[in-house]
C-alpha cells in the first residue's frame, strides 16, 4: 500500500526530506504523498522513514491503494531504474 498523510498533519516539514523517492510534497493545506512514487521505503529501508519521524503519527497506510511487497519492490525498481 502507498502511505497517505491525514488531516492531523501539522506541516512540520520533517517527512519531506526523509522520503528517498521524493513522493512527499507540500499540498494546498498539508503535505501529500504521491502514491505513484511511494514504495513505503521498500528497496531503501526496512520501515517507512516518514512514519518514523512524524511527531503526530499522521501517516497511515492508504486503504485505497493496496500493494504487496513484490509490487512495491517492482515500483522501486521502476523509480530507481535498478
Amino acid at each position: 500500500m502507498a502511505l497517505m498523510i491525514t488531516d492531523e498533519c501539522i506541516n512540520c516539514d520533517v517527512c519531506e526530506p526523509e522520503c528517498p523517492n521524493g513522493a512527499i510534497s507540500p499540498g494546498e493545506e498539508i503535505y501529500v504523498i504521491d502514491p505513484n512514487l511511494c514504495t513505503e521505503c521498500v528497496g531503501h529501508f526496512d520501515e517507512p522513514q516518514c512514519q518514523q519521524v512524524c511527531p503526530v503519527d499522521c501517516i497511515p497506510l492508504d486503504p485505497e491503494r493496496s500493494e504487496t511487497h513484490d509490487q512495491l519492490m517492482h515500483k522501486y525498481r521502476l523509480i530507481t531504474a535498478a
